[in-house]
């Protein structure tokens, strides 16, 4: 039994999920930010993950039979593809002594509803706890094998 691939998988995931809780909370930071570094209103940005999917370079027996011998195609987890901004328009309000107020006293608005990075945070959180959860138990398991020797 070989542990290593999944505790391997597990951090992957692990730093994946903690680019995202830092994303969700530089969204909630800047919740009313009219003006970022580029001179526009903040966008909300959002993670892309990627599979990460290696070929298996030995052949590997299906099901237990040698005549079924292949290639297995194995899972190392997930990693962060991008993080790029949500193009959906933020909200515009009135708001005439606003610095960033138009001609008509308008400001737009970060496209960043809180309640929504909420529910990002408690998702990524929840799942940053579930990867270590796996991680624990392996290890668990691999103390517990080292014992069985004894």
């Amino acid at each position: 039994m070989n542990l290593i691939p999944g505790i391997r998988a597990t951090g992957n995931a692990l730093a994946a999920e903690k680019v995202r809780l830092s994303v969700v909370a530089q969204n909630i930071a800047n919740a009313h930010t009219t003006r970022d570094s580029d001179g526009g209103v903040y966008k909300r940005k959002l993670v892309a993950f990627e599979a990460l999917i290696d070929e298996a370079k030995e052949p590997v027996a299906f099901n237990h039979s040698k005549k079924n011998l292949g290639y297995d195609a194995r899972h190392n987890g997930v990693r962060v593809d991008d993080v790029f901004d949500d193009t959906t328009p933020g909200r515009k309000i009135y708001n005439p002594d606003h610095p960033h107020a138009d001609g008509e006293g308008m400001v737009e608005m970060p496209n960043v509803e809180v309640a929504r990075e909420m529910v990002d945070l408690i998702s990524a959180s929840r799942a940053y706890e579930a990867n270590l959860s796996v991680a624990r138990t392996a290890r668990q398991m691999a103390m517990k094998a080292i014992n069985l020797g004894r």
